[in-house]
């Protein structure tokens, strides 16, 4: 699951850069391909553990 996370995010950056690139930009394409980028990074970052996890657990004894 996190190989096409992360393939769904290289495909939303190039289709942003294109985008750009482009003579006639489409503001919705670039939108869309920067919400699907940060909803992915989102996901991705959401199985990190925080660093003050462990504090956290030591505090409530």
């Amino acid at each position: 699951m996190k190989k096409i996370v992360i393939l769904i995010l290289f495909l939303a950056i190039g289709l942003a850069f294109y985008e750009q690139a482009s003579a006639e930009k489409n503001i919705y394409v670039m939108v869309i391909a920067i919400v699907v980028f940060m909803m992915g990074m989102m996901r991705l970052s959401s199985k990190t553990p925080s660093k003050n996890e462990d504090k956290e657990e030591n505090d409530v004894q």
